[in-house]
């Protein structure tokens, strides 16, 4: 079978596209980054020049419609992606954009909308979907090792962040530019990967706070949720503690299954049999979610990072962040 190259452009050259993202662009088989463009000259051709990318532009819309690029790769923050994305539907092309999918769950839906009337796909970076460390959780969990799951529950707390104790800008905890703060940024990350795992979630209610007063954002959650196969679920985050940790536990009526979203630490099960997993994740980390994107451009699977599961992830935590 003749394989498709996916020529990407790529709309922003942040942190994110350092080290986790940009270079699987070109690492990746049958895929190059042929153009980045960034609204600052300087620092999107230092980017280019420093990861050998041939081409850059500051005209995002230049960028859209060239020809020679097949596909677009957004790496902004939250509040630009649903004007970039529908440019990107407008020129009939497949698109991906950084998590969360968009600041609300309606601009989720008008981006959505795009996407099926241009017969396009529109990818999320939710790339723990494509991870194979989190696929033995998954095969573990399929296999019955802990018989039916009951729930799961994520506890995540870290120390403020110094940046913010100093009163530096950010637009992570900035709402308008995020759609809400550490929360929103980090949280989506799991929550997206247990909708893989249970399927979609259909209830949620939470409790927040700003119990610090550094930003604007919510800097301490409570939630409960319910997925669409039954489990039950629940969370706490909190990014003014003392300490970090990051552990999550899967209980089910045989057994239970102990892993992190972040944390490089060995995936536990104790059920049927009992496990221990530790799978080392790609460098770039982003190389799987990629690569599944090339093989969905090539009709050779289907991405597990969409934009409906995404929309999903954004409107639950809407319900924890606003208490209903």
């Amino acid at each position: 079978m003749e394989h498709k190259h996916i020529r990407w452009g790529m709309i922003g050259c942040g942190s994110v596209t350092e080290r986790k993202s940009g270079p699987a662009f070109w690492q990746v088989e049958h895929s190059s980054l042929e153009c980045v463009m960034g609204r600052a000259e300087e620092k999107v051709k230092d980017y280019a020049a420093r990861h050998g990318v041939r081409r850059y532009t500051t005209d995002a819309s230049a960028l859209i419609n060239d020809p020679n690029i097949d596909a677009i790769y957004v790496a902004t923050p939250p509040d630009s992606h649903l004007e970039y994305a529908l440019m990107v539907a407008s020129a009939g092309k497949p698109c991906v954009v950084e998590k969360p999918m968009a600041v609300s769950v309606e601009e989720c839906d008008a981006m959505i909308a795009a996407f099926e009337a241009a017969k396009q796909p529109i990818f999320v970076a939710y790339y723990r979907r494509s991870l194979p460390r989190f696929d033995v959780v998954k095969d573990w969990i399929d296999q019955g090792m802990i018989g039916e799951v009951r729930h799961i529950h994520w506890t995540y707390h870290r120390q403020p962040n110094p940046d913010d104790v100093a009163g530096k800008p950010n637009w992570r905890v900035n709402p308008a530019q995020a759609g809400g703060g550490y929360f929103v940024d980090l949280a989506s990350h799991g929550l997206n990967l247990f909708q893989r795992w249970f399927g979609d979630i259909r209830q949620a209610k939470g409790i927040c706070s700003n119990q610090q007063g550094y930003y604007e954002a919510e800097d301490a959650v409570s939630g409960s949720f319910l997925f669409d196969s039954g489990v039950m679920g629940s969370g706490y985050w909190n990014f003014g503690a003392a300490s970090h940790e990051d552990r999550v536990e899967i209980v089910g009526s045989e057994g239970r299954i102990m892993c992190s979203v972040f944390g490089d630490v060995p995936f536990v099960l104790e059920g049927k049999e009992n496990q221990t997993s530790v799978i080392e994740n790609p460098d770039p980390i982003h190389y799987f979610h990629v690569e599944n994107m090339v093989k969905h451009l090539n009709d050779e699977k289907t991405h597990p990072s969409l934009g409906q599961s995404a929309r999903n992830t954004t409107w639950a935590m809407a319900q924890i962040l606003t208490g209903q």
